[in-house]
């Protein structure tokens, strides 16, 4: 396939060279065309460099503005002309003119944009001016501009004088057209309060004067005038007049919000207020008053300035925070004030620690420029509500900086923010309600971006727990400074070898710092390789990577074998435990208080041939003191029994631990112990225990039925316990 296309040639005349490469010429033959023999496409590729705009006359140039300007010393004289040209540094400007009504003609070279002609160059009268523009490819000329000089002068702007009133702003000046011996024509006027963008004019005014009535009190007005005589042209404007008009006292109420960051307690909470506006502030505000009430129902009242030496409120563009401690605080006071009064203090109750929250889900749509938040209402709304409060804040900063709010109508659902939002930064977006109570509640919180991106790699990740078929991955959370985005989950990829890799998603806990992830079905002593990766709108971030190999199973049969080996060893040292703990009372003889005598009134009888059994007797609740014991080795007993003629000195101690013991003695023992006795206690010759009389409950009754005691001080004979219990002085010397 062949076309035909204007041929190509290089033209190297002077001037044809672009940016420092030669320009290509399409000529009128025919071009050949290469065929690619792995294409069946035929192209021509021509550079783009070499395809440049043939150099070119210049564009013409505007009609000349022409004026006389009056100055300061009365030199209406020259003729001042300027023009819109091009930018092109290599084109030469020239202006000509001459009288309407003969081709006498003058003219001024240069490079500029403007040019003046002077007054002994030219006539009174109609005059026709024109501007040429030329390089070395060309010239052109601009539109003809026709005038009478008498109609192109212009006088300096007037100049404005000050006449106030308490209930109007007025202002005057006077005219240059006198000073030129010209009539009066016509002047216009501009105002606006100082900050404002838009000027509000009033025009053709034909006296010397303005009045605004009913300004605003204490608000800085700006004015301006330009005027023109009966001919010639109108003035510039005249330079910025600053009129402040009669202040009073402020009106309104503060704006007033408190950011407690996330903690929500009131330690960590910055009150701030905006500023009032010019409409209310009527005047300068010369500083605020902070009333604190606390849950002690003290209070405490601050007067601050917007620049406090102490560092208690700094107010920055629209807003002042306020730094004083708020611990205990329960509500917050503040008003504005001035030198004609104070605005009526404007209260915020301190948020609850601890109150619960009803959560309800709001809605963000963020860009640089705008947020705008939404929600819905309550299916049944509270006749308490009174308004919603929406708080946009930059995460991450101190509580008071970075954060605007606005109150809106508890009837509506969307508050929208203007503002700067830096691209990938997180907003954290919290809804309020406010009741007529002034009860401040949090109902829900959520983080924006007005650009999102992808986010860093997790902080920290670990194999936790690894089993034969089973793994449990750990890791940080992603902080939100490095998110870059709404983490929407985290990516798991697992590879094993040849084996195809699997991909998990695993949701991501908002309120968790950590986050945990179980994998499941492994191959027991296989070899992993897993990655994870933080997910969001605009992607996924960077891999973070570990290595892990699971276990082998372990042998079953070895394993009960372990166990129950374990288990016997355990269940023998109980039974020796246990078997000691009861063989250990039978080889040592105690000697019980005689004050828990009671005690042994419920054991069995003893006499019986099976008397000599360890049998424990319990006793309910028993009042038992600290026993003081004795042991005795049994020789040692055998011998005094021996050497006494007195067996009755001796009996059997009886264990007061809570239930009684008996003797374990052999059946010999037993029996020789018997024959002694002569008819008493049968095992130890002794009068039967039971007999006794106990210390604590047993008293001997006087003739008169009253508790008595036995025996006087002059008077004491031996007592149960001593004749039962305690060997006389020959057998401890036998001993």
């Amino acid at each position: 396939m062949r076309d035909s296309l204007p041929g190509v040639s290089r033209d190297e005349r002077p001037g044809s060279r672009c940016n420092g490469h030669t320009s290509v010429h399409l000529a009128g033959h025919r071009a050949k065309l290469f065929s690619l023999s792995t294409m069946k496409t035929e192209s021509l590729l021509i550079s783009s460099r070499a395809l440049c705009v043939p150099p070119a006359p210049p564009a013409p140039p505007s009609l000349p503005q022409c004026y006389i300007r009056c100055g300061e010393e009365n030199d209406c004289v020259d003729i001042h002309c300027s023009w819109d040209p091009k930018p092109d540094p290599e084109t030469n400007y020239s202006l000509h003119w001459e009288p309407a009504i003969s081709e006498e003609g003058n003219v001024i070279n240069g490079t500029s944009s403007d040019g003046i002609i002077q007054r002994k160059h030219f006539k009174h009268g109609e005059l026709r001016v024109w501007v040429q523009a030329k390089n070395q490819h060309g010239s052109a000329t601009s539109q003809d501009a026709r005038f009478n000089t008498a109609d192109i002068i212009q006088l300096l702007p007037p100049k404005l004088l000050l006449v106030t009133h308490e209930e109007s702003l007025e202002i005057s000046w006077n005219s240059t057209c006198d000073e030129q011996q010209f009539s009066w024509g016509h002047c216009d006027v501009q105002y606006r309060i100082e900050g404002d963008q838009v000027w509000l004019q009033d025009m053709d005014i034909f006296h010397g004067s303005y009045t605004v009535d009913s300004p605003q009190p204490g608000t800085v007005y700006e004015f301006q005038v330009r005027c023109s005589c009966h001919t010639g042209l109108t003035s510039d404007w005249s330079a910025i007049y600053r009129i402040r008009s009669t202040e009073t006292a402020p009106d309104g109420d503060l704006d007033v919000w408190g950011d407690c960051g996330i903690s929500h307690t009131i330690s960590d909470c910055v009150v701030t207020w905006k500023k009032l506006p010019v409409s209310q502030a009527h005047g300068l505000i010369l500083g605020y008053k902070v009333r604190l009430s606390y849950n002690n129902n003290a209070s405490e009242m601050l007067t601050v300035t917007p620049v406090q030496p102490l560092g208690r409120v700094a107010c920055e563009k629209m807003q002042c925070p306020f730094t004083f401690p708020l611990k205990d605080a329960a509500s917050v006071s503040v008003s504005a004030y001035n030198t004609h009064g104070a605005t009526v203090p404007s209260y915020l109750a301190m948020p609850i620690p601890g109150k619960e929250k009803n959560e309800q889900a709001i809605r963000l749509v963020m860009t640089e420029e705008k947020l705008t938040v939404s929600w819905d209402l309550p299916s049944q709304l509270s006749d308490h509500l009174q308004e919603y409060v929406v708080q946009c804040k930059q995460a991450g900063r101190p509580p008071g900086h970075g954060f605007d709010w606005i109150k809106v109508n508890k009837s509506q659902t969307t508050g929208i923010f203007e503002g700067q939002y830096r691209k990938y930064t997180p907003y954290q977006v919290s809804l309020f309600t406010v009741s007529d109570s002034s009860e401040v509640r949090h109902l829900s919180s959520a983080i924006g971006y007005s650009l999102q991106g992808t986010p860093s790699t997790v902080p920290s990740f670990k194999v936790f727990y690894i089993a034969p078929t089973d793994v449990t991955l750990f890791w940080k959370s992603t902080p939100l400074a490095k998110q870059n985005g709404v983490i929407l989950y985290y990516q798991i990829i697992v590879e094993s070898g040849a084996n195809p890799q699997k991909v998990y998603n695993a949701s991501v806990s908002p309120q968790r710092d950590n986050e945990t992830f179980q994998l499941l079905h492994l191959s027991p002593g296989q070899e992993y390789e897993v990655r994870i990766r933080a997910v969001t709108a605009a992607g996924p971030g960077a891999n973070e990577t570990a290595k892990f190999k699971t276990k082998h199973h372990e042998h079953f049969g070895h394993l009960v074998a372990v166990v129950l080996g374990i288990n016997l060893l355990v269940v023998t040292c109980v039974a020796l435990v246990l078997y000691s703990a009861f063989r250990a009372p039978c080889f040592l003889y105690k000697v019980p208080n005689a004050r828990n005598s009671h005690i042994f009134r419920h054991m069995k009888h003893m006499n019986g041939s099976l008397s000599w059994i360890c049998i424990p007797v319990y006793e309910p609740n028993p009042q038992i003191s600290v026993l003081e014991v004795v042991e005795i080795q049994p020789w040692a007993l055998s011998s005094s029994l021996e050497k006494t003629s007195d067996p009755d000195r001796f009996t059997r101690p009886v264990v007061g631990d809570g239930g009684s013991k008996t003797d374990c003695r052999d059946d010999q023992r037993k029996e020789a112990v018997a024959e002694e006795g002569h008819g008493t206690n049968h095992r130890y010759g002794r009068e039967e225990y039971s007999k006794m009389v106990d210390f604590d409950e047993e008293r001997n009754r006087g003739e008169n039925g009253e508790d008595v005691w036995s025996s006087s001080e002059e008077e004491q004979p031996e007592s149960g316990y001593e004749k039962h219990f305690m060997p006389t002085a020959f057998e401890v010397l036998e001993v």
